[in-house]
């Protein structure tokens, strides 16, 4: 999962959240950090290098062994500081006490459940008071993108009117809008802090398009933060990052 796709999106997703983190909390203070559907541990080992002590929690065996096997490879204080569980983000409240936690990731995982509202409501319960909620959803307001792109004109046609897709693995799957979740956000106590844009330019790359020249891929990445943060471009991202605060 290295290629230029999962890079633009695992290093915008990090600028942002170390962002929002610098501005809630001091220079150097350890967090406690949640990672559901951490997948094969990218920003959960990210953050346990920085000093703060992470869980994991993923329901795929195959990305919990991936997590694993890197963590493995780590020094052992980093190792000591990271906790993986197999389970799902719907069951948060079995593992965890609410306020657990300084701050919440939840990225890539909202498009796989059909009604999300719960899952966020247990999402917000974990946070201790003022912790920071990060979300990464696929965007609804602009699935017709990646279609219109490629030039499939009745599957964008389509996709105006939709906010269900089938991603490149083959699998039906489900956008959030803006709007939406931000009203969810508000109604569970962790409105809406800020919120970015996600892969404005590089979604329609191949998944097997590698990385270019390191100075290269530095102007794509300060391209896409920059389209990430500055309306209109945004608004029609592959993907949104929302970070809300737990009133």
């Amino acid at each position: 999962m290295g290629g230029l796709r999962n890079t633009v999106r695992q290093e915008l997703v990090a600028r942002r959240l170390d962002e929002q983190i610098a501005g809630r909390y001091p220079v150097g203070q350890r967090l406690r950090i949640l990672d559901v559907g951490m997948g094969q541990g990218t920003q959960a080992l990210r953050l346990a290098r920085a000093g703060h002590t992470v869980t994991g929690l993923e329901s795929d065996p195959d990305m919990l062994k991936a997590a694993r096997e890197s963590l493995a490879t780590e020094p052992a204080g980093i190792r000591e500081r990271v906790r993986l569980i197999e389970g799902d983000g719907l069951e948060t409240g079995v593992h965890f006490l609410p306020g657990s936690f300084d701050v919440v990731l939840c990225h890539g995982v909202l498009m796989h459940v059909q009604e999300p509202d719960a899952m966020l409501a247990g999402l917000a319960r974990m946070l201790a008071p003022g912790g920071l909620l990060s979300l990464l959803v696929r965007n609804a307001d602009a699935l017709a993108m990646r279609p219109g792109l490629a030039g499939d004109w009745s599957a964008a046609l389509t996709a105006f009117d939709t906010d269900t897709y089938t991603n490149r693995l083959g699998l039906p799957v489900r956008a959030d809008r803006l709007e939406a979740v931000t009203a969810t956000l508000a109604g569970i106590a962790a409105p809406l802090h800020a919120w970015y844009g996600v892969r404005v330019f590089t979604d329609n790359v191949p998944d097997e398009t590698g990385l270019p020249a390191a100075d290269e891929l530095e102007r794509l990445l300060a391209a896409e933060d920059r389209a990430g943060r500055t309306d209109p471009y945004r608004g029609v991202a592959a993907l949104l990052h929302l970070c809300g605060v737990r009133g």
